[in-house]
């Protein structure tokens, strides 16, 4: 069994893209992300402050906007306006998950497509989905940079799915495919999931239930990617029983330390991406940094 450790390589790409916002603001000026934030989640702080420190570790300037927890969705949208029109903006984010009297999906789709970092907008999933974008949402980018760096084969194997969420389930499912393997996705009405986890020589499991996923569920010799943070009683845990499953696996992720630490480096990355995107179409207005 060997650990696939998403920290180190999120170092690394974390330095490599640096480097190239280095290089990139000898001509321009630096990348901006702005991160909107609704206010009333603990989590999504964490997650929004973590983000913050990834660009200033890359060089790539921010910007958060806080947003009342009672704000309409109409408020909610004029923001997101606000910041596609802002030439000082290359890539918005929108911290899930919005409260519940929000449409995530409305307010998503009013982020430009060219600013859209997380790859979630209809246009910008299509593409995806198409095989025509380079972008991908940030956790499913960085599953398959992870499963490419330990030389993990994809092609002709037959991966599994726990989960059909836009930003993971189905984004991962279609990277997945798209690089040959044969692809299932269960979800919360899967029937006999168990018989059908245990063909998977890759297992992504991302259903936001902590250690749901045991040894019953794995074959031998199984990768197994774990998507899930689950916080109890102060303490952090995957969706998959990491101490019961480990043993049978021949790669598996940690929780913290796997597939977390990629998500942010990947969304820097992405960053870089749309910034060089604009300046190549001449959609901002850039000045020497």
């Amino acid at each position: 069994m060997e650990i696939l450790d998403g920290k180190k390589l999120a170092g690394e790409i974390k330095t490599q893209v640096k480097f190239d916002v280095e290089n990139f603001c000898k001509e321009h000026r630096a990348p901006m992300l702005a991160c909107i934030l609704v206010e009333g989640d603990k989590a999504s702080e964490i997650y929004v402050s973590s983000k913050v420190r990834a660009c200033e570790e890359c060089g790539i300037l921010s910007k958060v906007v806080r947003l009342s927890s009672k704000i309409t969705q109409t408020e909610l949208e004029k923001a997101i306006d606000n910041l596609n029109k802002d030439i000082n903006i290359n890539a918005i984010l929108l911290q899930l998950p919005l409260p519940p009297h929000l449409d995530s999906n409305l307010a998503i789709n009013k982020i430009s497509p060219l600013k859209d970092v997380d790859c979630l907008t209809d246009t910008n999933l299509g593409s995806l989905f198409s095989g025509k974008n380079q972008l991908a949402p940030c956790t499913a980018q960085g599953i398959m940079k992870l499963l490419n760096k330990y030389k993990i084969a994809i092609e002709g194997k037959r991966a599994v799915v726990i989960g059909r969420s836009l930003l993971v389930g189905k984004s991962v499912s279609c990277l997945l495919e798209q690089s040959n393997a044969t692809v299932t996705i269960c979800h919360s009405k899967t029937q006999n999931l168990k018989s059908i986890t245990k063909d998977a020589d890759i297992l992504v499991v991302a259903i936001g239930k902590a250690k749901m996923i045991t040894t019953e569920f794995i074959k031998e010799g199984a990768v197994v990617i774990d998507v899930g943070i689950n916080r109890e009683s102060g303490k952090i845990y995957g969706d998959v029983d990491f101490e019961n499953v480990k043993e049978k696996c021949s790669y598996i992720t940690p929780v913290p330390g796997g597939v977390g630490p990629l998500t942010v480096a990947c969304l820097m990355e992405n960053t870089l991406k749309l910034s060089k995107r604009q300046y190549e179409g001449g959609t901002n207005s850039y000045t020497s940094c």
